[in-house]
Order: structure tokens, then sequence, then C-alpha cells
């Protein structure tokens, strides 16, 4: 449970065990993504700071327990993904491993993360839709 203050009223909000593992995968999504934008091409910089900025506004989001959050989870995801394994420069980097600190930051960040978010994501997403059929019942 976690609980926000809004406006001197408690507003109390139940996660699942899986919501904060969402939670954590994106927060770390972020940790890591503020470790590899000094590390990137500086011409890339602002796309870098708005890929950025959407997994801290889906965190925050998914924290809030909105069920919007789940499709552009995926969305991302999926872009990230196809966007490390499409670009010649990180396979380079990931494959000879130099510089070796980028390599480590796009194969965790890039591929690790981003499934354990698809993954996470997909229970999610599971567990809202059969809680919202039963409710339905």
């Amino acid at each position: 449970m976690i609980n926000f203050i809004k406006y001197s009223n408690r507003l109390e909000i139940k996660m699942t065990k899986i919501q904060k593992y969402l939670v954590t995968v994106l927060a770390s999504i972020c940790i890591i993504g503020a470790f590899g934008i000094p590390l990137g091409d500086p011409k890339f910089l602002i796309q870098a700071f708005i890929l950025e900025s959407s997994f801290i506004a889906l965190t925050i989001v998914s924290l809030k327990n909105f069920r919007f959050a789940y499709i552009p989870n995926f969305i991302i995801a999926c872009l990230v993904i196809a966007g490390n394994t499409l670009s010649p420069k990180h396979l380079e980097i990931m494959s000879t491993l130099h510089p070796f600190y980028n390599a480590i930051v796009l194969i965790i960040g890039g591929y690790v993360l981003q499934a354990l978010l698809l993954i996470t994501n997909g229970i999610t997403l599971r567990q809202y839709r059969t809680a919202k059929i039963e409710k339905s019942s």
C-alpha cells in the first residue's frame, strides 16, 4: 500500500506484488538511462531525454496504478529493443564490448530490463483483466 498526500486528503493506492515489480523495473530503466545519456552520441541528446522522460512518466503513471500505462509500456519496450537491434553502432559496441561501460549499459538497459518490462507488464495486464472480469461478474 502506498500513501499519497493530496491536498491534505489521504489517498491510498493498493499495489500487488507484480505491480511493485513493474514500477521497480521502470525505475531501474530510468536509472540506467540516466547513466547512459552522457555516454551516448551528443547529436541524439534530445531524443535520449525524450525517451528518458517517457520512462519517468510511465513510472509515475504505473506507480499511481493507472491502467493506461500497460500499452505504452509494451510499445516503448519493443521500440527500444528494435532500435538497439537495428542500430549498427549499438550492435558494434555490444559485440566488441568496446567501450566496455557503454556495452554494459546497452545490454542491461536495452535488452535485459526491457525484456523484464515486457514480462512484468504482461503479467500485470493479465492480473488487471482477470480482476476486471471477476469484478463485473
